[in-house]
């Protein structure tokens, strides 16, 4: 599959008059030329095309490619199915599948609206880890039907990246998925974003000289991505760590929990933290900002002193980074314009990359925290204030985080070759 940045099919089509009013100049001599809009005119016929590896020249090729030479192939494969990941492109290609439901910062927008999303994601696959993969959106949000679903879609795939899906039925999407399929089934938005937390993290306490089990941390956010840094962050032995929802603090006390949010109690807040985040940052060594929610100037002059903020909401971060320098060691957001972005684009390509290279029947917690660990070792000998984490265009990032999964993956027992 090839996937191109520039669509040849735009060319010129702009001013052909499709009726949208989108992306089309006035080229008829009747008016004014209105300008174009790059997005769309980028857009226009999608962002990807599939391509042969295979020439196929004359009835020589023809017959080896297809029938009759393709039914000794398919035979081989009847007889030993796991010639599918050695004679098809199974073991190379990746399904992103969504339903709409959490796209980016645009909430439910449906299937149709979500894939220009979904092929960004598939073109990010293949440009930064050398990983085709194929966008899918599904005309539902039943978990059930979902699970159906992609279990049914799996034998023509080497893994799955769930993207945009709301929680908390995410959790149980990809939890139900793992325990029937064995291939990858990883949730981008989840796992992603807690691995490259995790790798900047780790990066920040390298720097000014401090150990991760002693900081207390606070998550804005209890959703699929706060849930995932709040383990992670655990399973790589954080001192503490509070996640907070809209209604203050997750713990045990409370009683309009959902299950993924009680699970929560189980293993965070040690220190018994109750009321709202402005009183769990009081002394708080560490901010993470996945909500969107601002939070105020006063409340992070309480945080302790060289303390860190990530704060990832976009487009406005939850602490402007002008606000958060003045307090803050080390910043980072989720935005290209400021330095130190916490991108998901330096973890799934290499994730998928590795998983792929060896056959895993799954992603662990431990090729995660590999992943991370690679990922901050990519600036070991670069490392300052603006950069505890490498650049999404670094060609040393996917390369290292694949081959610390791959090796993860052996290590765990999960890889096939």
């Amino acid at each position: 599959m090839a996937a191109e940045i520039v669509n040849p099919r735009t060319s010129g089509s702009e001013g052909t008059g499709s009726g949208d009013g989108l992306a089309h100049a006035d080229t008829d001599g009747d008016g004014p030329e209105s300008p174009v809009d790059p997005v769309f005119a980028l857009h226009r016929g999608g962002k990807m095309e599939m391509t042969a590896t295979v020439p196929v020249r004359d009835a020589d090729d023809l017959s080896m490619a297809y029938t009759p030479g393709v039914a000794r192939v398919c035979t081989a494969i009847a007889d030993r199915p796991e010639l599918v990941h050695d004679y098809t492109w199974t073991s190379q290609v990746v399904a992103v599948v969504t339903d709409g439901t959490a796209v980016l910062g645009l909430g439910d927008i449906g299937p149709q609206a979500s894939l220009p999303v979904m092929e960004g994601k598939a073109i990010l696959f293949k440009q930064f880890g050398g990983v085709d993969a194929v966008p899918i959106a599904l005309a539902t949000t039943d978990v059930d039907e979902i699970v159906e679903t992609v279990v049914r879609l799996a034998p023509s795939f080497g893994g799955v990246n769930l993207e945009d899906i709301s929680a908390p039925r995410c959790f149980e999407i990809e939890r139900r998925l793992q325990e029937r399929l064995d291939i990858p089934v990883f949730h981008d938005d989840q796992h992603g974003t807690a691995v490259v937390t995790l790798a900047a993290l780790r990066n920040a306490t390298r720097l000014t000289g401090r150990a991760l089990g002693e900081l207390r941390a606070v998550i804005s956010g209890a959703g699929a991505a706060g849930v995932a840094i709040a383990k992670i962050l655990v399973e790589a032995g954080i001192g503490d760590v509070a996640v907070t929802d809209r209604k203050g603090v997750v713990h045990a006390g409370r009683d309009d929990l959902n299950p993924s949010k009680r699970e929560l109690t189980a293993y965070t807040n040690k220190a018994g933290l109750s009321g709202t985040l402005e009183e769990a940052l009081a002394g708080a060594d560490v901010f993470i900002g996945v909500s969107g929610g601002m939070v105020s100037e006063e409340a992070v002059a309480t945080m302790a002193k060289g303390c860190f903020i990530f704060a990832m909401a976009n487009p406005t971060p939850e602490i402007h980074p002008d606000v958060a320098h003045k307090y803050a060691a080390v910043v980072a957001t989720g935005r290209s314009d400021f330095p130190n972005q916490i991108n998901n684009v330096l973890a799934f390509p290499g994730i998928f990359s590795g998983a792929l290279q060896v056959r895993a029947s799954r992603i662990t917690e431990g090729m995660k925290i590999a992943a991370a660990e690679a990922l901050a070792a990519v600036v070991d000998g670069e490392l300052a204030a603006d950069c505890v984490i490498p650049s999404p265009f670094d060609d040393r990032v996917a390369p290292a985080v694949a081959a610390a999964v791959a090796a993860a993956a052996r290590a765990e027992g999960v890889a096939r070759r």
